[in-house]
């Protein structure tokens, strides 16, 4: 898995064959209109809707977009029953389209759509976008996961350097920096998702890249006590008030990408954990990628520092004339090489560029996908089932923001992760 993921993440030269999707010029799919759904908001949004601009001067066809919020399955639900999903949604989770697949909510990749994924990706990407063997999705854009975003004027004001070992980031780090008066995590604590990708981080590192997998099989439960210990470990941050903005309360009042501002729009804070694509929300702020925004690797909390990827997965959902065709534009190179351009953005298609990114900071960092070798591990809750792993209010998301509220409980917090879980399963 390893392999392929670091395969599809270092980009490599353009190679024939990797076109738009074949729809031949402007004008092909004129009148035809599509709608796309997909959680992006703020400059996330807007870049995407850019590379809608370029797919709809290409071909002739008018796509609008619309936002499902944060909670991906709760807006598309409704949609789907009523009979009127968009013709293409931009899915979070593997396990949602899995979910979706087996309600023959979603419709096979054919055509030129599944030439562009054979073209493009590598077999790991391709069997995440698969169910049973049949080909459904396509990850447009990829996240690393497993990064903590600093000022680096904070930084050399209270005298520190980037961390690589979590007990440096919690102690002389984190420490010297409250004693300038600076603090140290602005978190994101209303977007429930995030709070995973803290668990996922500490959890890979210290438990081992094995009983990783097994949890995400529910192989082993929730209870286990490399679970319990990783959330005592979480509460090395979120157990001190002075680590994080606005206290616990204010923590878990705080959406992405508003965490981020916190930090380089507001300079509440000196640091912030989350994927690659803070970088849009950086720029935003009016900071620069790479001059006031720099990034360092999650630290290691085990013997390894952790490596979590993630990623969304464009799927149809109608048969619509235009659909294939916008799916296999979105597996295209072209698509993308604009994507990368503007800012965060990573891409799994191998055939984009490494000169396509904006900035030396993304570059690098599918450089740590191939350091991690065998450890590299896909986003846990992107692959148990959503009702758990990805929906507002309910399983990881609920039961970690209760746990960020007061960390005093990592036992208790375990066991209502493992009832969620097994709700989840039956």
């Amino acid at each position: 898995m390893a392999v392929a993921a670091a395969g599809a993440l270092a980009a490599s030269g353009c190679a024939p064959g990797g076109g738009s999707g074949g729809n031949g010029g402007g004008g092909a799919l004129d009148g035809v209109e599509l709608q796309v759904a997909a959680k992006w908001t703020g400059v996330e949004q807007e870049n995407f809707e850019k590379v809608l601009d370029a797919f709809e001067k290409d071909t002739g066809a008018k796509v609008s977009y619309e936002s499902t919020g944060e909670d991906t399955g709760a807006y598309l639900g409704p949609k789907i029953e009523a009979g009127e999903a968009p013709d293409v949604a931009i899915l979070p989770q593997p396990g949602l389209l899995a979910e979706y697949a087996g309600k023959d909510a979603l419709v096979p990749l054919e055509g030129d759509a599944a030439k562009a994924l054979d073209d493009n990706y590598s077999d790991y990407w391709k069997e995440l976008g698969s169910v049973e063997g049949e080909p459904y999705g396509i990850l447009i854009k990829a996240a690393h996961k497993s990064i903590v975003w600093y000022r680096p004027d904070a930084f050399d004001e209270a005298g520190v350097e980037a961390p690589a070992t979590w007990k440096d980031l919690t102690g002389e780090v984190s420490g010297t920096l409250s004693d300038a008066g600076i603090t140290p995590f602005a978190m994101c604590g209303a977007s429930g998702w995030t709070l995973t990708d803290w668990f996922e981080n500490v959890y890979l590192s210290q438990a081992g890249p094995e009983k990783y997998d097994q949890l995400v099989a529910h192989e082993i439960k929730w209870t286990d006590p490399s679970v319990v210990k990783a959330l005592e470990t979480l509460a090395d941050v979120w157990g001190e008030k002075t680590m994080m903005a606005g206290g616990a309360k204010g923590a878990v009042q705080t959406d992405f990408p508003t965490c981020v501002t916190q930090v380089y729009g507001q300079q509440k804070a000196a640091m912030v954990m989350e994927a690659d694509f803070v970088a849009a929300s950086v720029a935003e702020a009016g900071s620069t990628v790479g001059e006031d925004a720099l990034t360092f690797p999650f630290p290691a909390v085990g013997d390894d520092a952790p490596v979590v990827v993630g990623g969304d997965i464009a799927a149809g959902m109608s048969e619509k004339k235009g659909t294939q065709e916008l799916l296999a534009y979105l597996a295209s190179p072209e698509a993308g090489t604009t994507w990368a351009g503007l800012g965060g953005y990573l891409s799994a298609n191998s055939e984009v560029e490494a000169g396509a990114y904006a900035d030396k900071t993304t570059k690098d960092l599918a450089q740590t996908i191939l350091d991690a070798g065998d450890n590299v591990r896909y986003d846990l809750s992107d692959q148990v089932p959503s009702a758990f792993g990805g929906t507002e209010g309910k399983g990881m998301w609920a039961a970690l923001q209760d746990y960020l509220r007061d960390p005093g409980d990592a036992k208790g917090t375990a066991e209502a992760l493992e009832k969620s879980a097994a709700a989840a399963d039956s």
